[in-house]
């Protein structure tokens, strides 16, 4: 991997607030995370925290890490990582958690979170393990859309008939 690649894959991984996480189980995953000491970092597992259980990841393995621009949106580089699992409350831990606290958005137990995610997360680095597979200049042709995982919560259903008097009536009491 050149100088050019590790500063990309990088820079990318700092100034995205998500990143797409494909482990060998299981469809791409976005997850929230920091950059710290040459890896992206993430926590998860637990009620309160995002999943990770169904991606795979184990201590060892590989993973697909997706990282878009900041600018545009679009994909940016994708590179293949090493999983390594940090030991709580292990020296690496503690910093990784002292990182990853700072970008934990509406903790409820804010003050108390490193012990709860010691007791029920997982807590990974995902550290790059070779060459971007793809990169400006490198990018597939396809679009690489993916398929909306099935939900009930996308059904459309008629919407009530008295519906539209009832927004039409609020408009008219209110002088619109």
């Amino acid at each position: 991997m050149t100088l050019l690649d590790q500063a990309l894959i990088e820079e990318a991984s700092k100034k995205s607030g998500l990143i797409w996480v494909r482990g060998p189980e299981g469809p791409s995953r976005a997850l929230w995370h920091v950059w710290h000491d040459g890896a992206v970092c993430v926590v998860g597992g637990g009620e309160l925290e995002q999943p990770l259980d169904d991606l795979g990841l184990t201590d060892g393995g590989t993973a697909t890490v997706s990282v878009r621009s900041k600018d545009k949106g679009g994909r940016l580089v994708v590179w293949p990582a090493r999983v390594t699992e940090l030991e709580p409350r292990g020296g690496r831990w503690e910093t990784t958690v002292g990182e990853l606290r700072g970008k934990r958005l509406n903790a409820p137990d804010f003050t108390t979170i490193a012990d709860r995610w010691a007791r029920e997360c997982r807590v990974l680095r995902l550290e790059p393990a070779g060459a971007p597979l793809q990169k400006p200049g490198a990018m597939p042709d396809d679009p690489q859309a993916a398929v909306p995982v099935p939900t009930p919560a996308t059904t459309r259903r008629r919407i009530p008939a008295g519906l539209p008097r009832l927004l039409f009536r609020r408009r008219r009491e209110h002088g619109a």
